[in-house]
C-alpha cells in the first residue's frame, strides 16, 4: 500500500514509524515531514493545505491511503475534496469531514454538539462583538478562575485561564475587539472553571465503531511546576494512573459511547482520531474540548504503546470495519519530553545544530521542529524541537531512562521542563494500593 502521511511534527514522525514498520506498506511519503520522518520514509515538499497539490501528488503516485496528522487541512475540509473528486475518492483519507472537524474547528459547535447529546461539560456562552457587554455579564456570574476559549483554531495557545474578573473582562476585550488571537477570537466561549485533574483519551472511530486507545496526561505550561505560557505540549506519560477502570467504565459510557452515537445520528462522516480533553473532577469526567486528529506530544507515548498494524486499523476505520480488529496495547509506561528552542512560545532562533542525537540509545527520538541543511546536519527548524520517548515497566523508570537521553542532546539554547510526570508520581504515592 502507498501512503501519504500529511504533517511535519513529532505527532508525524511518531505516526510515520508506525506506519513504516507495517509489511502493508510499501511506499510511505511524507509531506512536508522533518529531518526524523526521513528514517520512515520520503520527504515531500507539499504543504498539506494546498489540497490541489496534494491531489496531483497522490494522483501521480498511486496513493492508496492518505493519513492527515494536523488540523487545520482536516478544518479546510481535505476529506470533502478527495470525496468530491472522482479521480480520489477510492483514496483512503484518515480524518473527518469537514462536518466532523468543526467539533476542533469552533469550540461553540463542539459545546453545542455535547448538549444535544448529554455528554458532561463545563457551564458556557459564547459570545461576539454584538454580545460583548452580555460576556461582561455573564462573568460576574462565575466564581474564579475565569476560562476564555478563542471559538477557532489558535495554535493550542488560545485558551485562557485568568484569576481574577477583572483580569478576565480586559482580556476578553483583547480577545473579540484587538483580535488577540485574529479571527479564531472572533467568536470567545466563556466557560466555568472544572477543578480537577486534566487528561486525554484518543478514540479511533469509522462513524460507527471505536477502539479507545491509551489515554495520556501532557504538560502545556513552559515552566516547572506548571507554570508560564502556555505551549503545544512539553512532555507527555501514558497510561494515566488516576484513569483507573472505573473512571475509564465512565469515560467510555457516558462520552465516547454518546459522542460516536451523536456523529452517527446526525450523518456525520467520521472515520479518523477523535482526542477528547478530560478533566477528573472527583472521579467524574467532564469533557474540556474535542480535537479531531491525535495530539502532540501525546502521540509520542500513545503510538509506540500500540503493538497492533496501524495500516490494519485504519483500513478498517475507511472500511468501517473497525469492530472486526484486536487493538492490542504494550502495558508499559512511555513517558516523552519535549525539547524546545530557548525562548518558546515566543521568539526563538532556528537552524542550531544539533548533537548527541546518535548517542541516544534506551529512547525513541521523535523529530519535530527540524530539518537537514545543506551539509546534512540536523539542525532546529521550530519551537519545539525533539521528544525524547522512553518504554519502561514503571513510570520511575521509564522517566529515568527519559532524561538521560534527554542529557545526551543538545544545541545552543536548548530547555525543557524536569518535572515532567513529577504530579503523577505524588499521586500513586498518596493512592499506592489503587491498581
Amino acid at each position: 500500500m502507498n501512503v501519504l502521511l500529511l504533517g511535519s511534527g513529532g505527532r508525524e514522525h511518531a505516526i510515520a514509524e508506525k506506519l513504516a514498520q507495517s509489511p502493508q506498506c510499501t511506499s510511505l511519503f511524507v509531506a512536508p515531514g522533518n529531518a526524523g520522518t526521513t528514517l520512515c520514509g520520503e520527504n515531500v515538499a507539499l504543504q498539506p493545505e494546498d489540497f490541489d497539490s496534494v491531489g496531483d501528488f497522490v494522483r501521480s503516485h498511486s496513493i492508496n491511503m492518505v493519513v492527515v496528522g494536523p488540523e487545520a487541512p482536516l478544518v479546510g475540509g481535505i476529506a470533502d475534496y478527495f470525496a468530491n473528486d472522482s479521480t480520489l475518492r477510492h483514496v483512503m483519507v484518515i480524518g473527518p469531514s469537514k462536518q466532523g472537524a468543526a467539533l476542533e474547528g469552533s469550540k461553540a459547535v463542539a459545546k453545542e454538539f455535547m448538549l444535544r447529546h448529554n455528554i458532561p461539560t463545563a457551564r458556557h456562552r459564547s459570545f461576539t462583538r454584538e454580545t460583548l457587554e452580555e460576556g461582561m455579564e455573564f462573568l460576574s456570574t462565575l466564581k474564579p478562575p475565569y476560562v476564555l476559549k478563542a471559538d477557532g483554531l489558535a495554535a493550542g495557545k488560545g485558551v485562557l485561564i485568568l484569576p481574577t474578573l477583572e483580569e478576565a473582562r480586559v482580556m476578553l476585550c483583547n480577545m473579540i475587539e484587538d483580535e488577540k488571537f485574529g479571527a479564531a477570537s472572533s467568536t470567545v466561549v466563556i466557560e466555568e472553571y472544572l477543578e480537577g485533574i486534566e487528561l486525554s483519551v484518543f478514540v479511533l472511530t469509522d462513524g460507527r465503531h471505536y477502539k479507545i486507545l491509551p489515554e495520556a496526561k501532557d504538560y502545556k505550561r513552559i515552566g516547572e511546576g506548571d507554570t508560564g505560557l502556555n505551549t503545544g505540549g512539553m512532555g507527555a506519560v501514558s497510561p494515566v494512573p488516576f484513569a483507573d477502570k472505573e473512571f475509564m467504565q465512565k469515560v467510555e459510557h457516558r462520552i465516547v459511547q454518546p459522542t460516536i452515537k451523536g456523529l452517527h445520528q446526525e450523518k456525520i462522516d467520521y472515520r479518523g482520531f477523535l482526542f477528547i480533553g478530560l478533566m477528573n473532577c472527583g472521579g467524574e469526567p467532564y469533557v474540556i474540548e474535542y480535537n479531531v486528529r491525535m495530539g502532540d506530544p501525546e502521540t509520542e507515548v500513545v503510538f509506540p504503546r500500540i503493538k497492533s498494524d496501524i495500516l490494519s486499523l485504519f483500513r478498517a476505520t475507511w472500511e468501517r470495519t473497525l469492530n472486526q480488529e484486536d487493538l492490542d496495547i504494550d502495558p508499559r509506561t512511555a513517558t516523552c519530553v519535549m525539547l524546545v528552542a530557548q525562548g518558546y512560545p515566543e521568539k526563538y532562533r532556528k537552524g542550531r545544530v544539533i548533537s548527541g542525537l546518535q548517542r541516544v540509545t534506551s529512547s525513541r527520538i521523535f523529530h519535530a521542529g527540524t530539518i537537514l541543511n545543506a551539509e546534512g546536519e540536523v539542525v532546529t527548524n521550530g519551537g519545539r524541537v525533539i521528544a525524547v520517548t522512553s518504554l519502561a515497566p514503571t513510570l520511575p523508570e521509564a522517566l529515568l531512562l527519559s532524561y538521560q537521553d534527554v542529557d545526551c542532546i543538545g544545541w545552543q539554547g536548548k530547555y525543557f521542563r524536569h518535572d515532567i510526570g513529577q504530579d503523577l508520581l505524588h499521586y500513586m504515592m498518596e493512592h499506592p494500593h489503587q491498581p
